[in-house]
């Protein structure tokens, strides 16, 4: 169904309904997040929809999932219609497990923080946050890749 004039909204209504920059409206589409049309003019105008999008927008930034992932989201919306109860459970089930995932890497991070902070050592033998996975060290001190250059091998990698 084509939209008519009264359907379309200014970047400036736009950025005053969602409460955003009129700026960031722009950014947005030139993201590939919303869509305009153009005017004979060659002004852009927006139909009401987007705000629906800009509300997510906002609050998929607020979470601190990145532009990049709501990229690969809104890909699987279709581009002509505002997104609906069914589109936002199932972006936010999505979300959720993001969100849990990101949740329980930073109480790991935590873990090794407090640890770290409780030891003080800064050891980059025994340290496992200062030196994860130390794959040269299980061989015993010293400097391995410079050692296997002198003697002419190849350099490892860890």
């Amino acid at each position: 169904m084509p939209q008519t004039p009264v359907d379309l909204l200014s970047v400036g209504e736009v950025a005053r309904r969602a409460g955003i920059a009129p700026s960031a409206v722009r950014f947005y589409e030139d993201q590939g997040l919303i869509s305009s049309v153009r005017t004979a003019g060659n002004q852009r105008r927006y139909p009401r929809y987007v705000l629906r999008r800009i509300g997510i927008i906002v609050a998929a930034r607020r979470f601190g999932i990145p532009l990049a992932e709501l990229a690969d989201v809104f890909a699987e919306l279709p581009a002509e219609r505002m997104p609906n109860k069914s589109d936002w459970r199932r972006i936010s089930r999505d979300w959720h497990a993001r969100l849990e995932a990101r949740r329980r890497q930073l109480e790991n991070l935590e873990a090794e923080l407090a640890g770290c902070i409780g030891c003080g050592c800064l050891s980059l033998r025994t340290c496992r946050v200062l030196n994860p996975d130390d794959m040269l060290g299980r061989e015993g001190a010293g400097a391995r890749r410079l050692r296997a250059e002198a003697d002419g091998d190849e350099p490892r990698t860890a």
